[in-house]
């Protein structure tokens, strides 16, 4: 046996901070290696060291082996593990840390190679049920469609190296094939450097059903249950349960015998998974093998009870497995948090998360928190929450409940839509293919408008950061305010509508507020966390509403597992939003506040001097653009503010 003591984790984000939580349980120290982009992340904190790869770019520093292996070597570690994505499947990687005298947590690298290609892998293992299809080496396009014809229409065109849904096309008829072909086989020589195509035939109504299988280096391969996986977008997961509805007990065996086979055909050890597409008269197929730890593992460490990182470092140091199979007990069913916009065909979104807030019923497995920029350089799923229950039916309920109250602000993401999917009549019956998505339109429909309490919320938080800024009370009295019984106008947009509320304060955290025709009596009850959540009813209906600031005039609100960007407007007359707009309010260049000779509550005529600025050694004196009442000042003397800063708040006079 092999005592490991020290891991370099070769991998970032959500994994690397779920390897360090085993090695620490464990014993083991970590090292973790971080870019430009991720100097402060989550993981890069929670290790014992962490080595600087450089730029952010992957192909410069997590697609680096040499660095990595330097990392590794820097570190003093003596094994590297390394995770899911990245060089996880990089026979060559797994070949240079063993030549390197390291451990490689993960499977020989002759396996690794066997299962890159699907074609590959197909040809080479013996007594496993495969689509019908075509794999040869002849690959013109001319040869493509005689084969494709032989299979018959709809057939997939996909990349042989490939994985994650790159270079993979369904065709409908013989004419789109050969633009099919062209695409996929750019994408696929992008994507794994390798444009070798295969056909397959279109399984009718699939299911997409792995199993997870686990060998030792003692000849020993087990099988611990089988994941659904077949609510897809863009051909990638993105919610995953355990045990499957599609299996029968008998299907359920044979699927485990085939892919015990094929772990011993490939003197498999550690984890790897074996997937299988499974069609609506309990045929299956196999697809590919991915010879490494998966995304959605938490759910069989859920219903099994075993550490899958655990038995990965475990087997590495060369302890024997037991010899059993496992069968799942209770329902798991995860999903996976992207920083995306389900709306606009799940496009990336980027930004600074301004709240991210776990909920504590269940399990979550995060790469990120508040703070944290998401970047254009990795790979945009942030976090996957997982939830366990007796039966299937509990568990998406705990799942469904936790969502609701994950708060995650500051970027645009897909926990509403995950939420629409769980609770689908459909997905709730189990009824389910892998065209899911696309066969149920109704799971884009717009979002409702936003409740008048997310407005009111939005509109007291604005308020109050205003007396704040002056130092005055912020329970709602009116007494600092020049003009009391004038309702304060706040201007928000989003998606496309504008909200206009008109606050007025009656003291003791009390107000009115209009929204268009209707008013209500507001009571604010209670405030947390800095003042971001402020419990408040509205015609004594009392709701707790998370209200944060974001960049430049954006307020982030969450309520009941929605979330929203409201951006803030000038509540001038158009004209005098475009004198505001000119910059009267704002720094023209950045600088220092050499004089504030305004204070909130003030009245002040058009053409008074509220600021003045000195930049570029010259002072430049910020004037009143209307008559109007100062209702927040942002920067005070001798603070420097960045460019096109709002310096102040200034609301006209009616």
């Amino acid at each position: 046996m092999t005592m490991i003591q020290k891991i370099l984790i070769a991998n970032r984000g959500e994994i690397a901070c779920r390897i360090i939580r085993t090695c620490r349980e464990m014993g083991i120290a970590t090292a973790a290696v971080y870019t430009d982009a991720d100097a402060h992340a989550r993981y890069v904190e929670r290790a014992d060291e962490a080595i600087y790869l450089g730029a952010s770019p992957a192909g410069e520093s997590y697609l680096n082996i040499e660095k990595l292996i330097a990392a590794a070597k820097r570190a003093g570690a003596d094994a590297v593990h390394p995770g899911y994505g990245f060089l996880a499947e990089n026979a060559r990687f797994a070949r240079v840390v063993l030549d390197a005298g390291l451990i490689f947590i993960g499977p020989p690298p002759d396996a690794i190679e066997a299962m890159g290609s699907k074609r590959g892998a197909k040809l080479m293992l013996k007594n496993i049920p495969v689509v019908p299809g075509y794999m040869g080496d002849e690959q013109s396009d001319a040869r493509m469609l005689v084969e494709a014809a032989q299979i018959g229409f709809p057939i997939m065109v996909k990349a042989s190296a490939g994985g994650g849904g790159k270079g993979m096309r369904q065709v409908q008829t013989p004419d789109e094939l050969p633009a099919a072909l062209e695409a996929a086989r750019r994408e696929a020589l992008q994507a794994f450097g390798d444009d070798t195509l295969l056909l397959e035939k279109v399984v009718h109504k699939p299911r997409h059903v792995e199993v997870q299988i686990f060998g030792d280096q003692h000849g020993n391969v087990i099988a611990l249950g089988e994941r659904e996986c077949t609510i897809q977008r863009r051909h990638q997961k993105i919610i995953e349960e355990t045990p499957s509805t599609a299996l029968t007990p008998d299907l359920r065996a044979r699927m485990f015998e085939a892919a015990r086979s094929i772990g011993t055909q490939l003197a498999y050890y550690s984890a790897g998974t074996v997937e299988f597409l499974v069609d609506d008269h309990k045929n299956f197929y196999f697809m590919e093998m991915n010879t490494r730890l998966q995304v959605e593992h938490p759910i069989t460490e859920e219903t099994t009870g075993f550490d899958l990182v655990r038995w990965q470092i475990m087997v590495a140091e060369g302890f024997p497995l037991p010899d059993m199979d496992v069968y799942p007990a209770g329902h798991a069913i995860e999903v996976r948090i992207y920083a995306e916009d389900p709306a606009n065909q799940f496009l990336p979104s980027t930004g600074k998360i301004v709240r991210w807030r776990e909920p504590s019923e269940v399990r979550v497995d995060a790469g990120v928190r508040t703070g944290d920029d998401v970047t254009v350089y990795y790979d945009p799923m942030l976090a996957k929450v997982i939830a366990y229950g007796e039966h299937r039916e509990g568990a998406i309920r705990r799942l469904d409940h936790a969502l609701r109250d994950l708060q995650l602000l500051g970027v645009r993401h897909n926990i509403t839509f995950l939420r629409r999917v769980l609770t689908h009549p459909d997905h709730l019956a189990g009824d389910i293919t892998t065209t899911f998505i696309s066969d149920h339109p109704e799971l884009f429909e717009p979002e409702a408008p936003l409740p008048a309490v997310v407005l009111v919320a939005a509109a007291v938080a604005r308020f109050q950061s205003a007396a704040a800024a002056s130092g005055a009370d912020q329970t709602g009295s009116p007494h600092w305010r020049n003009n009391p019984n004038r309702p304060l106008r706040e201007r928000f947009k989003h998606e496309g509508a504008e909200y206009e509320v008109q606050l007025t304060p009656l003291g003791d955290d009390r107000y009115t507020a209009q929204i268009s025709e209707q008013t209500y009596d507001v009571q604010v009850w209670a405030r947390a966390n800095g003042g971001e959540d402020i419990t408040l009813s509205l015609d004594g209906h009392r709701q707790t509403v998370t209200i944060v600031p974001g960049d430049g005039k954006t307020w982030w609100a969450h309520l009941d597992g929605r979330s929203a960007a409201l951006a803030w407007l000038s509540p001038l007359p158009e004209g005098r939003r475009a004198a505001e707009a000119a910059g009267s309010l704002h720094a023209p260049m950045p600088g220092q506040i050499r004089a504030v000779n305004v204070a909130v509550g003030q009245r002040v005529s058009e053409g008074d001097t509220l600021v003045i600025l000195e930049a570029m050694k010259m002072e430049h004196r910020i004037k009143a653009p209307y008559a109007g009442e100062v209702t927040a000042v942002f920067y005070q003397v001798g603070q420097s503010v960045p460019p096109e800063a709002v310096l102040l708040e200034l609301h006209p006079l009616e």
